[in-house]
Parts: structure tokens; C-alpha cells; sequence
């Protein structure tokens, strides 16, 4: 409950209006390799990470798995487009770790975001900034050397390379777990 208090703390909510957003999460963990979604489910809620890291991927055309996103502690785990649109899936998104979630379903989401203002704002404001970082990535993408989105994954989220696979953070930088290799070689020799 302390991490619900805390992800709402900058809300100027009143004490019923944070009682009333603590009482719809529930706690679960969740075992390493287990999947929080699976292609073709309607995602019919959204959590909150206490502790753990999850990474959300899909197929590609040839079936392989691509990464397309990490989430460790304090972040939302949500696939956005089936969630707001209440259509299947195409994305997976999995445990890496044992993971402590707090899940609050959609109907619940519904009734907070219709009944507190300051819960609405959070959600647009949530939105925006995660709005931001896709659209940033996606350049990152294009513009940049492959060196560079490693290093700036290492700053970012320093958990991942400590608790992913080589062969999924190579996928979400979009390059082999050779080039990831090689990658790494060099920082560390300074090359």
C-alpha cells in the first residue's frame, strides 16, 4: 500500500479520494517466466511494480521475438491499446524476475477516472509523458548509433543490464547479441 500512496503522492487528493484509489489495487506476484499478458487477450488491467522487471515484446514477420519495452520498480505495466480500446492484444508481456504488482482492473480504472478529478489528470498527464518517450525512442531509433541507445539504457535503467538477457535488451536496441557483444567490448576497453 506504501508504493500506491507514494506513485499518487503528487495528486492533491483528498484522504477518502487516496483511500478510495488504495482500496481498488490488489496485490499479486508474479513467479520469473510467468506472463502477465499473452497475444489475443483483451488487457483488462493495469499494475504498478513494487519490485521486479517485465519486458512486453511481439513477433515479428518471421516469428521471432522482438522486445519492445522493459518495466522495473515504480513503473506501469500496461498495454495501452488494448487496454484503452478493449481489443486483442499482439504483444506478450512477461516477468523476468519474481515481481510484486499492484493491479487495478478497468472497470475500476473507469469509476476513479470518472469520479476523481485529480485521477484523471494523472492518467492525461501519465499519457503525455509516456507519449514523449515512445516518440523519442522512435527517433533514437533512426538517428542514433546503436553505442549510444546501449549507453544511454545503461543510465536510464541500470537494472536491466544487471537482470535482463543480453538477448533481449540486443532486441529492444534493435541490433544481434553479436553487434551487443561487440558493443560491450569496446566500452569496456575503451575502444
Amino acid at each position: 500500500m506504501d508504493l500506491i500512496r507514494t506513485f499518487y503522492s503528487e495528486l492533491a487528493l483528498t484522504p477518502q479520494e487516496l483511500t478510495a484509489i488504495t482500496e481498488k489495487h490488489e496485490a499479486i506476484t508474479v513467479k520469473k517466466g510467468d506472463f502477465i499478458l499473452t497475444k489475443g487477450q483483451v488487457s483488462n488491467a493495469y499494475y504498478l511494480i513494487e519490485y521486479g522487471l517485465t519486458r512486453s515484446f511481439l513477433h515479428d514477420y518471421e516469428g521471432n521475438e522482438v522486445t519492445i519495452g522493459f518495466c522495473s520498480d515504480n513503473d506501469v505495466v500496461i498495454e495501452v491499446a488494448s487496454f484503452f480500446q478493449r481489443n486483442p492484444t499482439v504483444e506478450n508481456i512477461q516477468a523476468l524476475t519474481e515481481t510484486r504488482l499492484w493491479k487495478i482492473k478497468f472497470e475500476d480504472f473507469q469509476e476513479l477516472f470518472h469520479q476523481i478529478p485529480e485521477f484523471r489528470e494523472w492518467g492525461r498527464s501519465w499519457m503525455a509523458k509516456e507519449l514523449v518517450h515512445s516518440k523519442n525512442r522512435a527517433i533514437a531509433m533512426i538517428t542514433e548509433p546503436a553505442t549510444a541507445r546501449y549507453l544511454r539504457l545503461i543510465k536510464e535503467k541500470p537494472i536491466l543490464i544487471q537482470q535482463a538477457p543480453l538477448k533481449h535488451i540486443a532486441s529492444y536496441l534493435g541490433i544481434t547479441d553479436t553487434s551487443l557483444s561487440r558493443i560491450r567490448k569496446e566500452i569496456v576497453h575503451g575502444n
